[in-house]
């Protein structure tokens, strides 16, 4: 009864493996063939999948001439690494799909062996295209998984740095690893990473930014709630705090959680100059995305309700400026913002050296036409063009989308309420911020909650000697980074 039960289930495994051979035969880049007229085995692969020097030199090759008995006898023949005799359906259907040649008997068994030789394309590591610095190193992530790895590896080469691989996508079977180091990172952040990676239904994930979208807190909000970055020397400080990293297969792009709203005005480059410089750069940051957000709305609302708030001689010159425009300031904002939204979209959108030639002589051509028609003032056109290269200040790319499309819920508080609206739409905002978290941590800390031991790496960066903690945010199992160093004492000079 059991030999009988046992006979039937391989014989189930057979008819599901000849099945798989059907479907795969039908596609023309799917090859089945002998090594020779009596040989009891056949190879299968996909040659587009594979590496035909591996296959010719280290396969074929190594089993010419060879008298092949059984998947063992070949195993041991072969100078390759990874091989694997299974008969599980399953993983012979994915190794077949990542580029492994199949070894099989036709029609007695389901056993099969697995030979790695995959086709590995991939582009060679290049300068950070929306992260690049003059200081600094100048190496950025690429599609490969492996080589991005590799890049984080090599600059921290410790064991205790942990990947954790998952398969996402039941079409594309993406690879996605977690990254943290053990001992470090806070096991909750691991499992929650995790988890909801796990819980991902979905047919394709093709970049990681599917990723983010997916396991974000708050998937309704413009704010990105993940640091979204091409620079393996920040993934490798972000993991040094204790943060998570999450890397995707064919994604040049790496997400880091936990994170802060603070971290998108903080660029790597900050770290190669003295910490006053640093400072310095990331306080002009925010004075600029404050001022990209508010300073039309603003205009708006003045020229509206409180124009009395104008100085005299200001006055003269904006109602000179505006002299036989036929809209009101909303109306007037709305255009010429829109009209800044497309030449960017149009800029973005376009080849490289075409894009670059429509973004400049078209915001001059159009500018200098709108004035010039009267359908816009000199001011005004001046604060729209401030306000727009004001929005590219912040390091992360991605964060420069939510300021340039929140300023228009500000237009529409400036039109109806004045200054009063934009006090209104601030709070609004805040309050949508206290709210947010990255993986359960707070979006705003450490200024809300206020945290002071993480202040000293928020707007300002102080000198790395007084950066001894691990931010409180990431709730590090090791909160350390370095010991509690005694002051030099003041010796005097040899001379003295």
């Amino acid at each position: 009864m059991k030999n009988l039960f046992k006979r039937n289930q391989s014989s189930f495994r057979q008819t599901e493996f000849n099945q798989l051979l059907t479907v795969c035969t039908e596609s023309s880049d799917f090859l089945t063939f002998r090594l020779h007229d009596d040989a009891p085995f056949f190879v299968s692969f996909y040659k587009t999948l594979i590496n035909p020097d591996t296959v010719h030199q280290n396969i074929l090759a190594a089993l010419a001439d060879k008298k092949l008995t059984d998947l063992q006898v070949i195993k041991e023949k072969l100078p390759i690494e990874d091989l694997m005799i299974t008969t599980n359906i399953a993983d012979i259907k994915d190794k077949l799909m990542t580029g492994h040649v199949v070894f099989h008997e036709k029609e007695k068994t389901t056993a099969c062996l697995l030979v790695p030789a995959q086709a590995v394309e991939k582009r060679q590591v290049a300068v950070p295209e929306t992260e690049y610095t003059v200081m600094g190193p100048k190496e950025a992530f690429v599609e490969s998984l492996d080589t991005n790895v590799n890049l984080v590896r090599k600059r921290l080469p410790i064991p205790e740095l942990q990947m954790k691989e998952l398969v996402v996508g039941t079409l594309s079977k993406t690879r996605v690893k977690v990254a943290y180091i053990q001992g470090i990172a806070d096991p909750e952040n691991i499992n929650t990473a995790i988890q909801r990676i796990q819980e991902i239904e979905y047919d394709q994930i093709p970049d990681s930014s599917f990723l983010m979208q997916m396991i974000t807190d708050n998937k309704n909000s413009l704010f990105p709630q993940l640091i979204d970055t091409e620079r393996p020397d920040r993934v490798a400080s972000a993991l040094a705090e204790g943060k998570i990293a999450i890397l995707a297969d064919g994604s040049p792009h790496v997400l880091l959680a936990p994170t802060t709203l603070v971290e998108f005005f903080s660029a790597f480059e900050d770290y190669f100059y003295t910490w006053i410089i640093a400072s310095i750069f990331r306080l002009i940051r925010v004075f600029a995305v404050l001022f990209s957000v508010l300073s039309t709305p603003t205009y708006v609302a003045i020229l509206t309700y409180h124009y009395e708030m104008i100085p005299q001689d200001l006055l003269n010159t904006l109602v000179s400026s505006r002299s036989g425009i036929p809209f009101p300031p909303i109306l007037e904002a709305l255009i010429l913002e829109l009209t800044i939204e497309l030449l960017r979209e149009a800029g973005a959108r376009l080849p490289t050296k075409v894009g670059q030639t429509i973004g400049i002589v078209g915001g001059i051509v159009i500018g200098t036409a709108a004035v010039q028609a009267g359908l816009t003032s000199n001011v005004l056109l001046i604060l729209v063009a401030l306000s727009a290269l004001a929005s590219f200040t912040t390091p992360i790319y991605q964060v420069s989308y939510a300021i340039r499309f929140i300023r228009f819920p500000f237009f529409l508080f400036a039109q109806f309420l004045g200054l009063l609206g934009l006090v209104i739409c601030g709070c609004f905002v805040l309050l949508h911020m206290l709210k947010l978290s990255s993986l359960g941590r707070p979006f705003l800390e450490p200024i809300f909650p206020l945290r002071r031991a993480d202040l000293k790496d928020a707007l300002f960066r102080l000198p790395f000697d007084q950066q001894r903690l691990r931010p409180l945010q990431v709730r590090t199992e090791q909160a350390e980074r370095f010991d509690k160093q005694s002051p030099p004492e003041n010796k005097p000079d040899i001379d003295e």
